[in-house]
């Protein structure tokens, strides 16, 4: 089956199910990895997607894609460092920092990271500091939001003292 079958089979019946679920269908595509074919359905809600989420529009959605060549189907979160690919997403994140990934080098470099203006008229626009840039949204592979962390992001969750007691009684003397 060719990908624009796939395209016209797989995509409209899981908008139609995310929309039904109160879900926003962020991806769909179909990638072959090893000897096997992967569907692969990102889908998103405000708050985040949790398993059960997940679970129920794998359900839902297994019976309505069944005539695409695919061996496994995946439903899945997008991830935190989702992905900017529609309109949406690059209103979304106007001002934040942001990677974006070329297909082919522009001055030797296919990496660039800076503040993102936004997609205008087809063109992912960046502040850098070596200036505003702009790329083709065509010539971008990925654009990412740039993610930042800090020791205070982890040690919120983490307790020394639940480590020492799970530790506890552990030891084969």
């Amino acid at each position: 089956m060719a990908q624009s079958d796939i395209i016209a089979i797989a995509v409209p019946a899981c908008e139609a199910l995310a929309r039904e679920m109160n879900y926003e269908l962020v991806d769909v595509e179909l990638a072959k990895e090893g000897p096997g074919k992967y569907l692969r359905i990102y889908i998103d809600k405000p708050g985040g997607i949790t398993l059960d989420d997940c679970e129920a529009f794998h359900r839902a959605i297994q019976p309505k894609v069944e005539r695409v060549d695919y061996d496994f189907l995946e439903v899945g979160s997008p991830g935190i460092d989702r992905p900017l690919k529609k309109q949406r997403d690059f209103d979304a994140h106007a001002g934040k920092q942001v990677q974006v990934h070329l297909y082919r080098p522009v001055n030797r470099q296919k990496v660039f990271e800076g503040t993102l203006v936004g997609l205008v008229d087809g063109e992912i626009v960046l502040d850098t500091p070596q200036g505003q840039m702009r790329f083709a949204q065509k010539s971008a592979s990925r654009v990412t939001p740039v993610l930042h962390f800090e020791d205070a992001d982890f040690d919120a969750d983490f307790d020394e003292t639940e480590m020492e007691t799970e530790g506890a009684g552990n030891d084969e003397s």
